[in-house]
């Protein structure tokens, strides 16, 4: 009898935010017969995290449940909240729990994800209302100390996407939000530099002051005021600071138990690592991309949907390959930026900008006649067409594509 029918195996997941439950539901679909446990030292019932950035935090709604309570209950799924996992045993096929306790597997799944870099800046552990953009926890203390009294002064450090986000979220609130970027432009590492300028212009229009080329290097802190000082000699006073400059993958327990690491997780094309029983999925995992011919690590809920619906498969004897074109979003203001593809590589950017419309236009990222990636702003049709093209490698007349009084048809833009 093959594992996933029967009824006294045990399959562990480690990790229980999107990739690790979205995991535990689509075993069940698969036919997985056995008990399926879910750990995860999150106190919080599972949650979408993206919002936190966004609506979480700029209003009064609660968190948005990736599955209802209920329904762990009805799919057998085993919620076990608030504990961490401290070691696995290969040999024994069993994990430690941080209490001691010790749990037997048939098949185990890593959805351990990744935890905020604090960077090691001179007086950050003893400076006042100091917090990451990760948790319900760090975005309740964030709402608590903005809500002391209004007007309050906030330093943002680091100007990729979840700082500039959040920066947003601030603003809507009544903040006077300060964004400090290491790099010469915002949202450097992640997006051509007219992009940058883009969200540079939106930001400063909506009240935030942007400053690139500052590098932090120490808080002071005195009576309870921080100021944050940075290498070109300037300061900035702040009630509040917030640090978004990455994160660092969560594989130290699978490295301890001897799995292959290479920026991150190494995992085939269904999520299996170098150990037959066990699977890795989510942020954590470096993963072989078979359309970009390359193994990517990506911080994305598409991928850590997708990569536990092709884990769940495997795990079920399916066969399945992953194969995703890698998506992402961020809202900022009125701005709704979908974004699809890896823009690694390009050399030539395309900006086809709709008339008569200052906030909808969509870059295009080609090496040579090959489109990459497109980051569409305010224009789904363009993410959406973008999408496919990049998925059936289409050849596109560029010229055709740059000239906005033809319409977004596939017919009319191919070669």
């Amino acid at each position: 009898m093959s594992v996933h029918l029967n009824k006294n195996s045990i399959c562990v997941v480690i990790g229980a935010s999107h990739a690790g439950v979205n995991l535990a539901f689509s075993l069940r679909k698969e036919g997985w017969q056995g008990a399926i446990l879910l750990f995860d030292k999150d106190p919080e019932i599972p949650y979408h995290r993206p919002p936190l950035s966004k609506t979480y935090l700029s209003s009064d709604e609660g968190t948005n449940l990736l599955k209802s309570v209920e329904s762990y209950e009805k799919d057998n799924i085993s919620l076990n909240l608030g504990i961490s996992v401290s070691s696995i045993n290969r040999t024994d096929k069993t994990i430690t729990l941080n209490d001691g306790t010790i749990q037997a597997y048939d098949k185990l799944v890593i959805a351990t994800g990744a935890r905020p870099i604090i960077p090691p800046i001179p007086g950050i552990e003893t400076a006042a209302h100091v917090y990451p953009m990760r948790t319900v926890e760090d975005v309740a203390h964030i709402r608590k100390a903005l809500h002391k009294s209004l007007n309050k002064r906030v330093v943002i450090i680091g100007g990729g996407y979840i700082g500039l986000e959040t920066a947003a979220s601030i603003k809507k609130l009544g903040g006077r939000v300060t964004v400090l970027e290491r790099e010469t432009r915002i949202l450097a590492r992640v997006t051509a530099p007219e992009m940058s300028n883009f969200f540079m212009q939106l930001h400063t229009e909506n009240g935030v002051e942007m400053l690139p080329n500052k590098n932090v290097i120490a808080i002071e802190n005195t009576k309870g005021v921080n100021t944050v000082v940075c290498a070109d000699g300037t300061q900035y006073e702040a009630d509040i600071i917030i640090v978004g400059v990455g994160i660092r993958v969560n594989s130290e327990l699978a490295k301890e138990a001897g799995l292959v690491i290479e920026n991150g997780i190494l995992v085939d094309e269904t999520a299996r690592t170098n150990d037959q029983n066990i699977y890795a999925i989510g942020d954590c995992t470096f993963h072989f991309n078979p359309h970009y011919n390359r193994h990517v690590r990506l911080e994305s809920v598409q991928n850590a949907v997708d990569q536990a619906k092709v884990a769940a498969a495997a795990i079920c004897e399916r066969h399945p390959i992953y194969d995703a074109i890698p998506w992402f979003w961020s809202d900022q203001y009125d701005v709704k930026l979908q974004m699809v593809g890896l823009y690694e590589g390009y050399n030539e950017t395309l900006i086809r900008k709709e008339d008569g419309e200052s906030n909808k236009f969509s870059i295009w990222y080609f090496k040579d006649d090959t489109l990459l990636a497109v980051d569409a702003i305010n224009n789904a049709k363009a993410y959406v067409l973008g999408t496919k093209f990049i998925k059936d490698a289409s050849k596109i007349d560029k010229s055709k594509l740059m000239d906005a009084s033809i319409p977004f048809k596939p017919g009319d833009l191919l070669i």
